[in-house]
């Protein structure tokens, strides 16, 4: 069998595209996608970011902008950054391969720094609102996207990562990741401080801020009554009825 063969099925269920390259070139189009991507989101975070210090709505923005069919509508939300396990090692190995052959990727290194940089901004806007030394921080989402129990590269956990730095307390929930984040990280990672709730109203109990990093369609519908202070600053812009809180943030907005 040739490798088109293996294909044959896909190309029987839908219509797609089939390209047929050499090797070389088969491996630069995955880097290169995945690339593509990878920048595209950090492109929009950078205007997020910006918009931010305008105090204008990088979704607003953001959503006009992708009117534009030279652009389009996708990966068009700002927010906390890209993990997973495609974007972060395609990029890390086309960066790697650039300098091998003596390139220096700028623009690729650009990109990853914005993206490193969103968990750092996320925490920061929280400390404009609490003092995070000894304060309890609830932490909503540790998967890197919705609808995944996948923890490569979640920008939940470089939150986490900042918020234990700065002094907090942390308190996790995740409705299907949290397994993973004990088995993985809990007795190294964070020292064994990260503490797990059974809901998000528990995690929510006491709370003197809260930061949401992945958008689960439950966190659509949280209520806030029990928080100690009710602030919260969103990475991922879930549905929220900011009269309820003190505090509503948006990291892009």
């Amino acid at each position: 069998m040739c490798i088109r063969d293996s294909y044959a099925p896909i190309l029987e269920r839908e219509e797609t595209d089939l390209v047929e390259t050499d090797v070389r070139e088969a491996e630069l189009i995955k880097y290169a996608n995945n690339a593509f991507l990878a920048s595209k989101v950090s492109l929009v975070n950078e205007l997020g970011n910006i918009a931010k210090e305008y105090g204008a709505d990088a979704y607003e923005v953001l959503e006009a902008v992708g009117l534009d069919d030279r652009i389009s509508a996708r990966f068009m939300r700002s927010g906390l950054g890209w993990g997973g396990s495609c974007f972060p090692k395609d990029v890390a190995a086309l960066r790697a391969g650039a300098r091998e052959q003596g390139y220096d990727p700028d623009l690729l290194d650009a990109v990853v720094s914005v993206n490193d940089e969103q968990p750092t901004r996320l925490v920061s806007l929280l400390a404009d609102h609490v003092s995070l030394d000894s304060a309890r921080i609830a932490v909503l989402g540790l998967s890197f996207k919705p609808g995944t129990d996948d923890i490569r590269k979640s920008r939940a956990l470089d939150v986490i990562d900042e918020l234990q730095t700065r002094g907090a307390t942390v308190v996790a929930y995740d409705p299907v990741a949290m397994d993973n984040v004990r088995e993985q990280y809990g007795e190294t990672r964070f020292d064994g401080a990260l503490e797990f709730a059974a809901s998000s109203a528990d995690a929510l109990a006491d709370a003197d801020g809260t930061v949401v990093a992945t958008d689960w369609p439950e966190f659509d519908e949280l209520s806030f009554d029990g928080m100690a202070q009710r602030v919260v600053v969103d990475g991922r812009r879930i549905e929220v009825d900011a009269r309820d809180l003190e505090v509503y943030e948006g990291l892009t907005w």
